[in-house]
């Protein structure tokens, strides 16, 4: 296997480094990430300046650009590898949900949807014991096992991995995305200068989170394993999209 290893934490993140670690053992990885935190980044390029590729000493390709930048010019450009697959983390908090709407993990995987082998974006539904180290094994364990897995033209495993010793984990689950509350008003602040200034507020709790969904399987101790795709068409809403332009003068 000739793997991409990408992410949104960035090039020294924990997560990353913990997982070209482990795929290095039974593939041929290669890593493209930003050079800073691009958490939220969502599938956004950088289209208003060039990028600067920077090679680390560990042979890491650190980029001035977003997520999707990465992977863009991981495959494209960066090395001399025909890649089959993008493997996207270890993102450092989870991706249930709403949050694939916004994750420059997800992100970064997705850029690698017209590859061979479906692309994998992998996150730790962080409880503050940081193992890496689980979700890492969680990867290379279904890459050595399931070996070709056909799921469709450009989609992309989304995993979310609980934060306990790989031993302690109860398997795996095939799920659906859940759905979080709206999240809490952006606090105001005022600057130095008398400026209003906004933060962001942390994301609603699960709400569509019952069983079946990413939500309950990591809740009890399993790894999450949701295939997703880019095609955001609701077909289900045509026919009364195709009714309501009828009535139209």
């Amino acid at each position: 296997m000739n793997l991409l290893i990408s992410n949104d934490d960035g090039v020294n993140a924990p997560g990353i480094i913990a997982l070209a670690r482990e795929l290095s053992q039974v593939a041929t990885v290669r890593v493209s990430a930003p050079d800073r935190d691009h958490s939220g980044a969502s599938n956004s390029l950088t289209l208003d300046r060039p990028l600067r590729p920077t090679f680390l000493e560990n042979g890491f390709a650190c980029i001035d650009g977003t997520p999707t930048d990465c992977v863009h010019l991981g495959v494209t450009s960066l090395f001399d590898l025909e890649f089959e697959r993008v493997v996207s983390g270890i993102n450092s908090h989870a991706n249930l949900g709403d949050d694939v709407i916004y994750s420059g993990t997800v992100a970064a995987a997705t850029e690698g949807r017209f590859l061979a082998e479906p692309a994998i974006a992998v996150s730790l539904v962080n409880a503050g014991n940081h193992h890496y180290d689980s979700a890492a094994k969680v990867i290379s364990t279904l890459l050595t096992e399931l070996d070709h897995l056909s799921v469709g033209p450009r989609t992309i495993l989304n995993i979310n991995v609980p934060d306990r010793p790989y031993e302690d984990i109860k398997g795996f689950q095939v799920t659906r995305l859940g759905h979080r509350a709206r999240g809490g008003e952006p606090e105001m602040m005022v600057d130095p200068r008398g400026k209003d200034r906004y933060w962001i507020a942390a994301a609603g709790e699960g709400d569509d989170a019952g069983e079946g969904t990413d939500f309950h399987a990591v809740a009890n101790g399993y790894v999450s394993i949701t295939p997703i795709h880019i095609d955001m068409t609701r077909y289900d809403a045509i026919s009364d999209v195709n009714r309501w332009l009828e009535g139209m003068k």
